[in-house]
């Protein structure tokens, strides 16, 4: 085993990647988290009001993401995510209309060119417009970079990008929304089907890997916050935490794992210079306790559009539904008793329930810095992940993995931060701080 003590600040899924890889490596690993559980925002836990065990938001995962599911296999956890058939189902209440998407096995997608499989209304050619975003610019925003309207707008690129890159076509970054199709759509049905997590993602995600790790003998020290980070030359020598401090060996390496504000906030006397993308973008989930389970032949994600709700999960007799985009659509500030009366309505009409149904109990999580500012601007601030301290790292899916704000993201960045540790890689090319 290498010298020296790898601490990791955060124990979201970045963090948690990284431990694992350099486990892997025979490195040793100290994860400090400032909440009393691991996961960050990917966890799952039982809500009283619901008297159930809910995720705290929706993740949708694709057979695709190669870097999650290899870090499935890893901490002995590929069995907790069920492969689904690329099938997509859709809701358009404003003229009650319903279809799926159903995507053909094998790597031409011939699915394009059959009506019942492609989006009502809609032709190969609006298909093949997509490519426009491998062309567009770092400085273009999907809607410039598609300027067509109609059907394939309003039924898949602006739907697409809301879940995919938690913002609206006209902020969000194209470049961004085509590394999503590049890893997923673009290469066929077998990238393309959804992995969900039956007993919760916290259970697929989090928990398998903190056995994993304690197993291995790395250390958890929870409900510990990181108040800032000190320097001495091109070092980090201390991390001083709200209940002491660790001093730094000078074999000791870093990896931050943590949200921009957060990472700002602590390095703002070691690095001042240091200016990541902000990450104030909103997402709501709101959760129903229903009466009884919906019937098994109905699907268990529904895209719905013309309303207010985005996306409808369902697991057992919990309904969970995704409002992306909440500030840019101007939702998160409207009061939760509206939302409840808003979203129940439209939840009764896409899963067919009586119009005067009730829902037994609710839950509203309005997470407020769900994931950075994702727009072609935000884009160009995020950061590399090494910085001007020769032993300290960058992880979290805000750093510039080339993905959107993912758990695909995340867990890649995670990967990365790993592979720069271990190799001892010192090259600029991987610096923190961009050039102005």
């Amino acid at each position: 085993m290498v010298d020296g003590t790898i601490h990791i600040v955060g124990a979201g899924l970045a963090g948690l990647a990284t431990a694992v890889r350099l486990v892997e490596c025979g490195r040793k690993v100290v994860i400090h988290e400032a909440n009393r559980f691991a996961g960050g925002r990917c966890r799952s836990f039982h809500d009283p009001r619901l008297d159930r065990e809910i995720d705290n938001g929706n993740h949708l995962i694709l057979s695709g993401n190669r870097s999650t599911l290899a870090y499935l296999a890893t901490v002995g956890a590929a069995d907790r995510l069920v492969e689904q058939p690329a099938q997509f189902a859709f809701v358009d209440l404003a003229g009650n209309r319903r279809w799926t998407v159903a995507m053909n096995r094998g790597p031409l997608p011939w699915w394009i060119a059959a009506p019942g499989r492609r989006i009502p209304d809609t032709g190969i050619a609006d298909y093949l417009s997509g490519i426009r975003l491998a062309l567009a610019g770092a400085d273009k925003t999907v809607a410039q970079a598609l300027p067509q309207r109609g059907p394939i707008w309003t039924r898949f690129w602006e739907p697409l990008t809301l879940a995919a890159i938690n913002t609206t076509p006209e902020r969000a970054s194209a470049q961004l929304l085509w590394a999503v199709l590049c890893e997923t759509f673009v290469r066929g049905e077998r990238y393309s089907r959804p992995m969900l997590a039956p007993g919760g993602l916290g259970h697929a995600l989090v928990e398998p890997a903190v056995d994993w790790l304690g197993a291995r003998g790395v250390e958890f020290r929870l409900d510990r916050q990181l108040r800032t980070v000190e320097r001495q030359g091109e070092r980090a020598v201390a991390l001083r935490f709200t209940d002491g401090v660790e001093t730094l060996g000078s074999h000791d390496q870093v990896v931050l794992s943590m949200p921009p504000s957060r990472l700002r906030a602590v390095l703002q006397d070691a690095l001042p210079e240091i200016d990541p993308p902000d990450d104030d973008c909103a997402i709501i989930n709101v959760f129903f306790r229903l009466a009884e389970a919906p019937p098994d032949a109905q699907p268990k994600i529904v895209g719905v559009l013309a309303s207010t709700a985005q996306w409808i999960f369902w697991r057992g007799d919990v309904v969970s539904v995704t409002v992306s985009a909440a500030d840019a659509l101007g939702i998160d500030n409207q009061t939760s008793e509206a939302l409840f009366a808003d979203i129940w309505e439209e939840t009764k009409r896409t899963l067919g329930l009586a119009a005067g149904a009730p829902y037994l109990a609710a839950r509203i999580n309005k997470e407020r810095r769900a994931t950075f500012d994702q727009s072609p601007a935000g884009v160009a601030k995020r950061l590399r992940p090494r910085c001007e301290m020769v032993n300290l790292f960058l992880a979290g899916d805000a750093t510039d993995t080339g993905l959107p704000a993912t758990i695909e993201g995340a867990i890649r960045s995670g990967e990365r931060a790993a592979r720069l540790v271990c190799q001892g890689d010192q090259g600029g090319d991987d610096r923190g701080i961009r050039a102005p």
